[in-house]
């Protein structure tokens, strides 16, 4: 297990800082972002594999060559007899660390789903309260306020919310892309993976990456709803819809609140781009290659964790 550990803390690191950094500044996830939303979710999970892999194997060194083996050694030992007189504070700290790490991943990621949760049926009550039904657009609902706002909220009865600063602003046309836009984040289940992965930036918040990870990942899905939108209207109209909510958020008094990542001025700024100035869809083998890259990241310490029972 000497040299699986090892192995595994390599590629702990590299998950934890080069390979997100580089994947963050990539220009290339414009073009696929589907494709680099599964690759930020495979380096998520074999970082925190590798992680919790590398500080078990370690710390399980003095108790065996397998894990099985170190595993019944060290609950005999724990139980009935004197540790090995090999096992130092390293390991010690490396199995406290392991056992912690996973279980505060996993929790966190449980009290983050309970609490949105609570938070998304709190908010369906008050949108019932305060917004009307549109009759000719079945679940979706017109919030009597002057910000343009268009937003959805999943759950079992999903709702599409409207202002009607926003029906105000709008043509017919550009409506409709908002429209789909808000559609295509509820059909393709987007706030699964931003739980996800704010579970991960709340657990782990002093982490830089965990914060850029959630921001990349925020930009992404909004990339992929307007990729849905485009299907049902042109691009110009999109980004035409796009830059006016947006700067009409800008522009909104008495808002002191931190802006959003996927509308701060950035993020507004690349989903323009790529609709203004459209570039060919990455191809088909480049889209294959980083798929078969992501699912190789998620393999490899698994397999190691595997072959070390």
């Amino acid at each position: 297990m000497s040299l699986a550990w090892a192995f595994l803390a390599v590629l702990a690191v590299a998950l934890a800082w080069p390979v997100p950094i580089a994947l963050a500044r990539a220009s290339w996830t414009a073009r696929a972002p589907g494709t680099a939303l599964a690759l930020w979710q495979a380096i998520a999970l074999a970082g925190g594999l590798s992680m919790i892999g590398a500080l078990l194997s370690y710390g399980l060194i003095p108790f065996g060559d397998d894990l099985v083996t170190a595993f019944e050694a060290l609950a005999g030992k724990l139980f009935s007899g004197p540790l090995p007189p090999t096992v130092g504070v390293t390991h010690i700290v490396a199995l406290s660390g392991a056992l912690l790490l996973g279980i505060h991943l996993l929790l966190n990621l449980a009290n983050t789903a309970v609490r949105t949760e609570r938070q998304r049926r709190r908010h369906h009550a008050l949108v019932e309260l305060l917004s009307s039904p549109i009759p000719d657009r079945p679940g979706t609902r017109l919030l009597d306020h002057p910000a343009p706002v268009a937003y959805c909220l999943p759950g079992v009865r999903t709702i599409t919310v409207l202002s009607e600063g926003l029906v105000q602003l709008l043509d017919a046309q550009q409506l409709r892309a908002v429209l789909a836009h808000e559609r295509a984040h509820l059909r393709q289940f987007h706030h699964l993976v931003l739980l996800a992965f704010k579970a991960w930036h709340s657990a782990l918040p002093w982490f830089p990456i965990a914060n850029r990870a959630e921001k990349a990942v925020a930009l992404l899905v909004e990339m992929l709803a307007d990729d849905d939108a485009r299907q049902e209207v042109d691009d110009e109209t999109l980004a035409t819809a796009i830059a006016l909510v947006g700067s009409s958020w800008r522009e909104a008094p008495g808002d002191d609140d931190e802006t959003p990542s996927a509308t701060d001025a950035d993020a507004l700024g690349a989903r323009l781009s790529r609709l203004i100035t459209p570039t060919p869809p990455l191809p088909r083998p480049a889209r294959l290659l980083v798929l078969a890259g992501g699912a190789v990241l998620v393999l490899v310490p698994a397999v190691f964790i595997l072959l070390l029972l």
